[in-house]
């Protein structure tokens, strides 16, 4: 198999992660929600493991004919933002105008912060929470806080999107990645194991979820003070 059929055969890869986000979003719609965040979670698992496989493949100069950033950040639009923030409007966490709030502040936002030129730093971390808001939505399905709590969470975490906090990629930071690539696989697969137990409130899931997920949120943050480091 030449370079070029693999280069081309990643972007194909990539491009299944649409596929996913309509079976998560049909699942959204019959409010099975269980479902919608299995196929999100396999969406998370595709978009970890393409992006190494691109870079390996050299898909830029094999494969230029398909622009894998933009195929990449048009699904990732799908599955880390809108579709989630469809289904915390439609769950009832957020009830009321708190619901119509979240929302507009999260598809607006995060609409912004897609298209920013200064969304990565020298490292390859991210300037400002990365929109990732399917993994926040499904620890809150998890979890199931109150809704103000769930709305300061929602609140904080866009203003983030804009401030220069260092959230570090599990894959690309390569400072602590032995830890923080470990715990992104953890995170996928607590998740995953959420889901398929329809967030039982009493499974060891739920506190595996907890800890990933403060490590994925505040390690870029420690590096920042334990570093002094600028973005």
């Amino acid at each position: 198999m030449t370079m070029k059929t693999k280069a081309y055969l990643v972007h194909l890869l990539t491009a299944t992660g649409a596929v996913l986000a309509m079976l998560a979003m049909l699942e959204a719609v019959e409010g099975n929600w269980a479902m919608m965040f299995f196929w999100l979670v396999v969406a998370f698992f595709v978009d970890g493991i393409d992006g190494p496989l691109a870079r390996a493949t050299g898909v830029k100069i094999n494969a230029p004919r398909i622009d894998g950033v933009l195929l990449d950040l048009i699904i990732d639009y799908l599955t880390y933002v809108f579709i989630p923030a469809f289904a915390l409007f439609t769950s009832g966490l957020l009830p009321g105008w708190t619901g119509w709030f979240a929302i507009i502040v999260i598809t607006f936002a995060s609409a912004l912060y897609f298209a920013d030129t200064r969304m990565k730093t020298a490292d390859y971390s991210f300037a400002g929470f990365p929109g990732c808001w399917n993994m926040v939505v499904l620890v809150l399905f998890a979890v199931q806080p109150s809704f103000w709590v769930s709305l300061a969470i929602v609140t904080l975490l866009a203003v983030t999107m804009f401030v220069p906090m260092k959230f570090v990629h599990p894959v690309r930071t390569e400072r602590w990645r032995s830890v923080t690539l470990p715990m992104a696989l953890g995170w996928t697969f607590f998740a995953g194991w959420a889901a398929w137990g329809s967030f039982d409130p009493d499974s060891w899931a739920l506190w595996g979820l907890i800890v990933t997920s403060l490590w994925l949120t505040f390690a870029g943050v420690a590096q920042q003070v334990i570093y002094r480091e600028r973005l």
